[in-house]
């Protein structure tokens, strides 16, 4: 992989992506803190504030620990609302590299997390030059589950990742 010192700014038609800032701590007290949001995450608790303002700096060096691979901040391009985030990064302790990504409900079902994951999908090939990028999902999660099918990621069944039993989906490039 290139080194870089931050990750890029990222676009598609409707979103950009950038890099995790400080001041951005805020949105993502409110986006761990909803029920729904965190329903099919890990042990599908809400984060408190305290939890995140103490995960949240982790989130700032990845970039930095790992060359080319982070997580995104994502909004709106028409209104610059924050609609979530997307990451490509290691899944955990292995060395596979994992599409995320965690939006507000306000905008579930408006194709966004398809447009985000698609664009670290290619950043990911075409940029970075990852032979392989998995995605990994609660069984539950149809909903994740169609996402990683609609970028041309195939069911490989289960995987173990995160100390979990999951759905692993993969896409080749």
């Amino acid at each position: 992989m290139k080194s870089r010192a931050c990750l890029p700014w990222l676009q598609t038609l409707r979103i950009d992506l950038r890099e995790f800032v400080p001041r951005d701590v805020e949105d993502v007290v409110r986006l761990d803190g909803d029920r729904r949001v965190m329903k099919f995450i890990g042990d599908g608790r809400v984060h408190t504030r305290e939890e995140t303002l103490a995960i949240f700096p982790r989130a700032l060096r990845y970039s930095r620990l790992y060359a080319d691979l982070g997580i995104w901040r994502a909004s709106r391009r028409d209104t610059g609302a924050f609609i979530g985030w997307f990451s490509l990064k290691y899944a955990g302790k292995s060395c596979d590299v994992e599409i995320g990504y965690r939006l507000v409900p306000e905008a579930w079902g408006q194709g966004f997390a398809t447009e985000g994951a698609a664009a670290l999908r290619d950043y990911g090939f075409d940029d970075v030059g990852l032979s392989r990028i998995i995605g990994v999902t609660h069984p539950g999660n149809r909903a994740s589950q169609h996402v990683l099918a609609k970028i041309g990621m195939a069911d490989e069944g289960w995987g173990r990742y995160y100390d979990r039993r999951l759905r692993l989906f993969a896409v080749y490039a």
